[in-house]
């Protein structure tokens, strides 16, 4: 891949977060289930075809999971409401999942922390 084919991509997933998050703040506002969610980043397949949108609660992804089916009800709405704000030919197929890099960064923090009291009265 191309660095100018990249940068296009980049440019692209950076415009759909930005409007896939403002659409799911309203969608929040009106289905209260899903306030405590929030959309932490995109991802464009190479053929932009499809869109995978990374959701993070604090609650965990158990919490997720049991809402992820009331958020595939506005799957519809939202890409019409994509069609309709971003120009290109296609809109992706959307796709959510829960962003665990959050959880994954606080494990590694909490063990790094671990070894530097162990390793306190060595040094």
């Amino acid at each position: 891949m191309t660095l100018n084919t990249n940068i296009k991509r980049a440019q692209k997933e950076s415009l759909f977060f930005k409007e896939i998050s403002t659409l799911f703040m309203k969608v929040s506002l009106d289905d209260q289930r899903l306030k405590d969610i929030f959309v932490n980043r995109v991802e464009l397949s190479p053929d932009k075809g499809l869109c995978t949108v990374y959701f993070y609660t604090d609650q965990g992804e158990d919490y997720f999971k049991s809402v992820l089916e009331t958020l595939k009800l506005y799957k519809p709405s939202l890409r019409k409401a994509l069609a309709s704000k971003i120009n290109s030919r296609r809109i992706p197929e959307l796709v959510f999942k829960f962003d665990n890099k959050f959880e994954k960064q606080f494990k590694l923090e909490q063990l790094l922390e671990k070894i530097k009291e162990e390793n306190k009265d060595k040094w």
